[in-house]
C-alpha cells in the first residue's frame, strides 16, 4: 500500500521534516556520483554493522539512518515521511520531534544488529531511514488513529482507498512482523526487525513525549 495524502492539516510549517527529506535526498545524490567500488567503501565506512552496536561506534549509529539502497528505498521512505511527520512534528514540536526521530532509530539499529549477531549475519551493513521513520508511524497512529489515508493499492491502478490511519499502519506493522517471522534476511535484503524495533520505541515514546490529552487529538482527527 503506497500512501499519497492524509487529512490532517498543520498549524506551522514541518521545517525538520523538510530538513530531514532535503538531508537524506543529498546523501543520495551524493551516493549516485560514486563508482560502484566508491559505494561499497562509503556504505562499509558510514552504514552500520552491527558489530558497531559491540564497539559504540556513535558516528556509524547516527549516519546509516542518511544512507539509502536504491531509488525505491529513497523514495519509499521520504514519502511516508513526508506524509506522516508532518503532523507528528506539529504535535511534538521541534525538540520533542527529533528525540522521537532518532530515538526509534536508535532503537531500530539495536534491535536489528543484535537479531543480526544472533544470526551470525555480521558482514551486512544496515542502511536507512525506515527504522527512524517506523517510529514517526507509530506516534501518527497513536495521535491520529482515525485520520483518513488516500492510499493507492496495486495492482488496482485506477483504484483509490481512503482509509483510517490505525488500519493502514496497523497493517503495514504487521507485514513488518509476518516477513520479520519468515522470510529470511539476507533473501528480502530488508531489515524488517528494524521496523519492528523503531515502531515499538515510537509507541513508548510518545506517550513520554506528547504532554497534552492523546483523546483531545483522536476527538479533533475525527472532525476533519
Amino acid at each position: 500500500m503506497i500512501p499519497l495524502k492524509d487529512n490532517i492539516p498543520t498549524n506551522s510549517f514541518p521545517v525538520l521534516t523538510v530538513l530531514l527529506i532535503a538531508v537524506n535526498t543529498g546523501v543520495f545524490i551524493y551516493e549516485l556520483t560514486l563508482s560502484p567500488d566508491e559505494l561499497k567503501l562509503f556504505v562499509h565506512q558510514y552504514g552500520l554493522l552491527p558489530t558497531d552496536i559491540l564497539q559504540l561506534n556513535i558516528l556509524n549509529l547516527f549516519t546509516h539512518m542518511f544512507i539509502h539502497g536504491g531509488i525505491g528505498h529513497i523514495l519509499g521512505n521520504m514519502l511516508f515521511l513526508w506524509i506522516f511527520g508532518n503532523n507528528v512534528e506539529d504535535a511534538l514540536g521541534k525538540v520533542r520531534f527529533l528525540a522521537l526521530y532518532f530515538g526509534s532509530g536508535l532503537a531500530a539499529a539495536f534491535l536489528q544488529s543484535f537479531v543480526a549477531i544472533l544470526e551470525g549475519s555480521l558482514d551486512i551493513p544496515m542502511v536507512g531511514a525506515s527504522g527512524a521513520i517506523s517510529g514517526i508511524l507509530a506516534a501518527y497512529m497513536k495521535l491520529y488513529p482515525y485520520a483518513k489515508v488516500l492510499t493507492f493499492i496495486p495492482p488496482f491502478f485506477f483504484f483509490f482507498f481512503v482509509l483510517p490511519a490505525w488500519f493502514f499502519i496497523g497493517y503495514w506493522f504487521l507485514i513488518q512482523v509476518l516477513y520479520a517471522m519468515f522470510v529470511p534476511t539476507e533473501l528480502g535484503g530488508v531489515a524488517w526487525y528494524a521496523h519492528i524495533g523503531g515502531f515499538v520505541a515510537g509507541w513508548i515514546l510518545i506517550n513520554k513525549l506528547y504532554k497534552k490529552n492523546l483523546k483531545l487529538v483522536h476527538y479533533s482527527a475525527i472532525r476533519y
